[in-house]
């Protein structure tokens, strides 16, 4: 398979998401993050966003609700190459209706090689890597030169 190199800049675009029962967990860790997550472009699924906004005041841009497509913005952003790193507490003892949706985002972010913690002790060891303040290049799949290959044997 063909692949592309893929730069992710210094600056990074950065998805927050959490679950309902996790949100509060989340805008902690952010307040505690805050002086390395305000160097960096931020988003969010909708309540998620406005919670860590209201609280931490980091300009954090809204998506919808998971329950209500945020989830899959999220992921289309990531096929766009418009996200970096995605950040998602979520809550393994709950049942979410939206669950394909995040198994859809997650497979997405593993697709694309893009890093995610899915918890707190994750999250901790990615924020404060050397990796944050550098460039990062890192090697993805070439799909549009596959896909050209593919059709052109059918």
């Amino acid at each position: 398979m063909d692949h592309l190199t893929m730069t992710i800049r210094k600056q990074k675009n950065i998805a927050l998401i959490a679950h309902d029962q996790k949100k509060h967990e989340l805008i902690e860790w952010c307040e505690a993050h805050k002086d390395i997550l305000s160097r960096h472009f931020l988003c969010g699924t909708g309540t998620t966003a406005r919670m860590i906004t209201d609280y931490t005041g980091l300009p954090v841009k809204g998506y919808n609700s998971g329950p209500l497509g945020g989830d899959q913005q999220i992921g289309a952003k990531i096929v766009e190459g418009k996200i970096d790193f995605v950040i998602f507490f979520s809550d393994p003892l709950t049942a979410q209706p939206h669950d394909p949706d995040v198994k859809a985002l997650l497979r997405i972010a593993q697709v694309y090689d893009i890093p995610i913690a899915n918890n707190k002790a994750s999250a901790d060891f990615m924020i404060t890597s050397p990796l944050m303040e550098e460039e990062y290049e890192h090697d993805i799949i070439n799909f549009k030169q596959n896909i050209e290959k593919r059709a052109g044997t059918l």
